[in-house]
């Protein structure tokens, strides 16, 4: 979390996660019998995590050991999902919460978008890809006090996935991972990192530091000229607007002025701007910004802003205009997600149970549900009362990217050489 506009992580919330495998040579069980506690031993496979707060070099540990919600396995194995739930959210003792495990997909999406723009028949859209499927997620309530510094209200969140330099498989099967860690993935806004950022330049974007993002040229061309635009004006004849794109430089680079500009120099950076001064709104607009609604995408985002449709609508020029794009006011026609979000933390809604009856896609799901884990530190993969907006900062930590996860996790090799 940048919260001086520099684009250095002033706080890193950083999870490291650990796996307790009981199930061996016995069983190839997930669990061995209903599961009513987090804590019962016919659960045979439980994960814990250690929760850190990292400030320069002072390394916080805020907690140890703190349980990861398990996978919904089904109906019979976990009658009451929801207590296990509630189990796995962890209070903080300055305030907030924090959770890991298994969720609903809160993105929401026709995904046949990037099938040639629905091959130019927009009547096509309106099926929600990710209705029914389930998501690892990490959630993190904290107080604005926390991550703010001094008057300014604006703070910058990406987050960042690392991996150790090698692997090594041995004969027997089994797997060891040595060397430094590095940074593999990075996301800020939805969808940047998918449809702005071209193929050859991923790797080393996702390798990148959001400090160094005005160093790449390419990349900044990529916003300033983008590929949408383009396509849209080829296959439906709506003309693309002029560029350079300095509505999407302030939008996906140094925040807008008036809304989610940092105070003072800005460095360009891909990273989600999110102004805490800001109400949460008593009628939120799918569109967020777009429509008037101040306290949504791309200031933060909600679980509930559609930023499939506001991202399209954005790079054909509303933000500059101050209009909808009528050709296009539809989007992809998947204006919220197959179930209802939450009212408390963490928001996201319970994951789809493994004994439902899956549904690829369409409005509601009902299946999806598996025994997917959180990573472990060894193997990462690829992400109230003076207290963050709920919905705000929540989706601004966990729905940063396609699928939503995390907060800004520094490298591990770099913190370690410092304590």
């Amino acid at each position: 979390i940048d919260n001086n506009g520099d684009a250095k992580p002033d706080i890193t919330y950083r999870w490291r996660f650990t796996t307790t495998d009981n199930r061996g040579l016995d069983t190839f069980l997930y669990n061995n019998g209903p599961v009513t506690s987090v804590n019962d031993e016919t659960l045979l496979f439980k994960q814990t995590y250690t929760l850190e707060k990292i400030e320069g070099d002072k390394i916080t540990t805020l907690l140890e050991d703190a349980v990861v919600a398990p996978s919904n396995v089904g109906a019979a194995s976990m009658p009451d999902y929801a207590a296990l739930r509630q189990e796995a959210i962890t209070g903080l003792d300055s305030g907030g919460a924090s959770f890991a495990g298994q969720s609903d997909d809160p993105f929401f999406i026709d995904l046949r978008v990037f099938d040639l723009l629905f091959g130019g028949d927009l009547s096509e859209t309106g099926d929600n890809t990710t209705a029914g499927k389930n998501v690892n997620t990490i959630a993190l309530q904290v107080p604005i006090s926390e991550v703010t510094s001094g008057k300014d209200p604006v703070i910058g969140v990406w987050a960042t996935n690392e991996r150790p330099t090698m692997k090594v498989q041995s004969a027997d099967g089994t797997q060891a991972y040595k060397g430094d860690y590095v940074q593999v993935s990075r996301v800020g806004h939805p969808l940047v990192n998918e449809v702005v950022i071209p193929t050859g330049l991923k790797d080393a974007f996702n390798a990148l530091a959001p400090e160094n993002d005005a160093s790449v040229p390419e990349a900044v061309d990529r916003v300033n000229d983008p590929e949408v635009p383009k396509l849209i004006e080829a296959i439906y004849g709506i003309p693309a607007p002029k560029t350079p794109r300095d509505d999407l430089f302030s939008v996906f680079l140094t925040g807008v002025e008036g809304l989610n500009m940092p105070m003072g120099k800005v460095q360009p950076a891909e990273v989600l701007r999110l102004n805490t001064s800001i109400a949460p709104a008593d009628e939120p607009n799918r569109l967020g910004v777009l429509a008037g609604d101040t306290q949504g995408f791309p200031n933060g985002r909600r679980l509930t802003d559609d930023v499939v449709d506001i991202s399209i609508q954005a790079l054909e020029g509303a933000v500059r205009t101050g209009k909808l794009v009528e050709a296009l006011a539809a989007g992809d026609g998947v204006d919220s997600n197959d179930l209802a979000f939450e009212s408390t933390f963490p928001y996201v809604a319970l994951p789809h149970s493994g004994s439902g009856v899956a549904a690829p896609s369409g409005p509601v799901g009902a299946g999806g549900g598996g025994t997917a884990t959180v990573p472990n530190a060894e193997s990462p993969a690829p992400a109230g009362d003076n207290g963050i907006p709920p919905m705000a900062l929540v989706a601004a930590l966990l729905g940063l990217g396609l699928g939503g996860v995390g907060v800004t996790l520094m490298r591990r090799g770099r913190q370690e050489a410092r304590s």
